[in-house]
């Protein structure tokens, strides 16, 4: 049986905080990269939520900016939100990859701020969808 938008959205927000919580955790644990990555993967997972939710069938794309920009056009308050958590983006790639850096890793470069904030702006992301979906935002 073929799900709702709202099932399909919900499915995918859990998930999303699910993995929140693991970012929680490498961030505590000194995984500061790592931590940064699953946080942009986070608000990219709750930003397609939403957008399932709303009746989207595909939902392409990494970057928050964008996805964040296409759950504005159902709500508005996501473009401002949007470019608070777009610096998330940076982290998609420069996180992980080594050639991203001109003359370290990422595992020397990130810190516990970066994390934390990383960590941090999910969660809002996390939050604000979470409400939305469920009636209370």
């Amino acid at each position: 049986m073929r799900r709702t938008p709202l099932e399909e959205g919900l499915r995918w927000l859990e998930q999303a905080e699910e993995d929140l919580k693991w970012a929680g955790l490498l961030a505590e644990q000194g995984g500061y990269h790592l931590a940064c990555f699953h946080a942009q993967q986070v608000a990219e997972m709750a930003l397609k939520a939403f957008l399932y939710a709303q009746g989207d069938e595909i939902v392409l794309g990494h970057s928050v900016e964008r996805l964040s920009t296409s759950a504005a056009a159902h709500d508005p308050a996501f473009g401002e939100l949007g470019k608070r958590w777009s610096v998330l983006d940076s982290y998609y790639v420069a996180a992980r990859y080594p050639n991203s850096l001109p003359d370290s890793i990422p595992a020397k470069v990130f810190n516990a701020e970066a994390a934390g904030r990383a960590v941090e702006l999910a969660g809002e992301a996390v939050e604000f969808i979470r409400r939305h979906l469920t009636g209370q935002g």
